[in-house]
């Protein structure tokens, strides 16, 4: 696999070079701010500077912005996160310069103009009226509340109507100002390109950057005790179920069988929860598991869609699989199925230039350093059915689960 070359800058700021045969380049800005870094006064604040980064600088409108991208084929956008927000664009490799120009002068350089502002904020309500109708975003949300009912990790990364109606322009600026430094801010280069030409482009144009003076020191999160159930009701007809357990940080070693854990119970059909609910028992047309890693916590999550006259069942047939998994170690031939999906996952993924993007500038952002794919690979490879059944004991204690349904109104719960 491609290797990968970390610069620093004096101001902090951290370049990432990921030279590879292609035909294109990805630039990313990857910024340490996302809803965990938040207050409940500031909650969505994040989510909506992601939105306004993209309309307007002092020489640029927000046509201009999009066409620069758009217009040569290429594909430009962001993500906000819990731990970060992501700035993005990927385009034929002749245009390194004008990708590195654009996102640098929005990230440095974004006016937040007084109209825009006000038209995006109706924007963003609407978003997150638009999650508020999704039976499965709402189970989601509420059981991420639930898993950690004291930390902004549960609050809405997009944050509510209460939260954004009383933020004002000059709010948004004052936290970018707080929170855009460039001992925040990981810049990433995957593609085909000069390394020499693109480090000193991104050196200029992000020269500006400046870190904070002096560091402050980071308390631990205090999560709270996990909330062990909620129920919402929505004029729907399936039921939602997303059940969760929190559990350890992306730094923890056993992350990697976990993710071997995570593969056995519900990635793919082949898996244990895929074959046992829908397969055998056809209680549901989709179901699926997900671990999920922050710095200092993660969730394991289950989600399905289900007929109320047979949730219960569901519900039931889920726990005895999930009860396997810490009784009895996986056998040799499923754990080695197990570990192949994830590695050629990985490996094929890792084909594509904004796939290395993003893997090199979360990684650095979660660990402070480069994490080559080798030592993922290699991780996910040590992995023992031993530690699998130790991990699943781990994870899928009582203490640390919560259950979320979305049921249809006036229905209760069958089967």
């Amino acid at each position: 696999m491609n290797s990968a070359r970390l610069t620093v800058a004096r101001s902090g700021l951290r370049v990432v070079l990921v030279p590879c045969e292609a035909e294109s380049v990805a630039v990313g800005v990857f910024v340490e701010s996302g809803s965990r870094h938040e207050t409940a006064k500031t909650a969505g604040i994040s989510h909506f500077i992601e939105h306004m980064l993209f309309k307007g600088t002092p020489t640029r409108k927000p046509i201009d912005i999009t066409r620069a991208i758009e217009g040569r084929g290429g594909n430009f956008n962001a993500m906000t996160g819990e731990e970060a927000t992501c700035y993005f664009a990927h385009l034929p490799d002749d245009y390194l310069g004008e990708a590195v120009d654009i996102l640098s002068d929005m990230y440095l350089r974004a006016t937040i103009p007084d109209d825009e502002f006000a038209r995006e904020k109706q924007v963003v309500i609407e978003e997150i009226k638009m999650y508020a109708d999704e039976p499965d975003a709402v189970a989601m949300e509420n059981l991420q509340r639930n898993l950690f009912p004291k930390s902004m990790l549960g609050s809405p990364i997009a944050g509510s109507g209460k939260s954004l109606a009383p933020m004002t322009p000059g709010d948004l600026r004052r936290y970018v100002k707080s929170h855009y430094r460039a001992d925040n801010t990981v810049v990433v280069v995957a593609g085909s390109f000069d390394p020499q030409k693109a480090l000193a482009l991104v050196e200029r144009a992000f020269a500006p950057l400046k870190a904070r003076q002096s560091r402050r020191a980071v308390a631990r999160d205090a999560f709270g005790a996990v909330v062990p159930s909620v129920t919402a009701r929505k004029d729907i007809h399936q039921a939602q179920l997303a059940l969760g357990y929190r559990t350890f940080g992306i730094r923890d070693r056993r992350k990697y069988a976990a993710t071997v854990l995570d593969a056995i119970l519900g990635r793919g059909m082949s898996s244990r929860l895929f074959q046992e609910v829908r397969e055998k028992r056809g209680l549901s047309y989709d179901i699926a598991s997900r671990m999920q890693f922050f710095k200092d916590a993660g969730m394991f999550t289950v989600t399905a869609g289900l007929d109320v006259s047979k949730a219960k069942l569901a519900l039931a047939t889920v726990e005895r699989e999930l009860g396997k998994a810490c009784d009895r170690k996986v056998s040799s031939a499923e754990l080695a199925r197990a570990k192949e999906f994830l590695v050629g996952n990985f490996r094929l993924s890792h084909e594509k230039v904004t796939s290395k993007l993003f893997f090199y500038g979360q990684t650095m952002l979660s660990f402070g350093r480069l994490l080559s794919p080798e030592e993922q690979v290699e991780g996910i490879k040590a992995v023992s059915a031993a530690d699998v059944q130790a991990v699943a004991r781990a994870v899928l204690r009582p203490s640390n689960r919560s259950i979320s349904w979305v049921l249809p109104d006036g229905r209760r719960l069958e089967g």
